[in-house]
């Protein structure tokens, strides 16, 4: 594999492993990335490899949470942990939206929304969003401080906003779930958390119907950018998410609001300027 395209994998795999935990839209952050550097590689596999690259971040969730992800007691009884139980009942229910339609519309949705203009736009709009409801929030208690707390009808919504995600790039899946989840009453830990988790089906799912759309038929150098990518992923995620609950147990996401505020008016500029 070429020297150059294996540094550009793994400069993929560090933007995927930042962004997709922080709420500032990694699927936004490839495409502007995948604009100013280009992976030589053919258009299908490209489109495969920005969606399977989180993989890599999914797996550093499975790592770091395993005994809050894994319902099943091998050693003791009960056998089965009703309460993670319930909550991959509860993440299924967040899913399904976002899964209905992605499914349905993902070609159209890509056709349409799958660029520059709509994530500069995305980025700005849920900026605002950050940082009028960390306003409106100030010093207002959470109403649910942990994830067993989620109702069914707090699930759904929180769904929805991810939801909102999955039609225009740029929202931000973490940060459209974070948003949505501190609106309706969680703590930010609770929201970043259930966040986190609500990532594991959503991208095993994505990644799943991509690679079966693209098929198996890798050449090698396709299968090293590839591992590269999500291998880099893993490791950034695994720091990462350690630095955002650390984080947000000590500040708010105003910081991210205007990250995303300023960053959206940089990509319009840049590729209006030069385009």
């Amino acid at each position: 594999m070429d020297i150059i395209e294996f540094l550009k994998a793994v400069l993929f795999g560090i933007v995927e492993g930042v962004t997709e935990w922080l709420p500032i839209s990694s699927t936004g952050h490839m495409i502007i990335l995948d604009e100013l550097i280009k992976l030589d590689v053919p258009a299908e596999f490209l489109s495969m490899f920005l969606v399977v690259i989180q993989l890599g971040a999914i797996l550093a969730v499975v790592l770091l949470y395993w005994e809050r992800l894994f319902p099943f007691s091998l050693k003791e009884k009960p056998f089965v942990k009703i309460d993670i139980f319930q909550m991959w009942l509860k993440i299924v229910v967040s899913c399904l939206p976002a899964a209905v339609v992605g499914i349905l519309f993902e070609e159209q949705l890509d056709a349409w929304f799958y660029n520059y203009q709509t994530v500069a736009v995305m980025l700005i709009l849920f900026g605002v969003a950050f940082l009028w409801i960390e306003n409106r929030n100030d010093g207002k208690p959470a109403g649910v401080n942990s994830v067993g707390e989620i109702t069914w009808q707090t699930a759904f919504w929180v769904g929805m906003f991810q939801l909102i995600a999955a039609v225009f790039p740029g929202t931000s899946r973490s940060g459209a779930t974070i948003l949505g989840g501190i609106m309706l009453g969680l703590s930010r830990t609770v929201a970043a958390e259930y966040t986190f988790f609500l990532a594991v089906p959503v991208m095993f799912g994505a990644s799943l119907l991509k690679i079966v759309k693209f098929g198996f038929a890798f050449s090698v150098p396709e299968l090293m950018i590839l591992l590269v990518g999500m291998t880099v992923a893993f490791v950034t995620s695994l720091v990462v998410i350690r630095f955002l609950m650390g984080y947000i147990r000590r500040h708010d996401f105003k910081v991210f609001g205007w990250y995303r505020i300023v960053l959206g008016i940089v990509v319009l500029a840049f590729f209006i300027l030069f385009s």
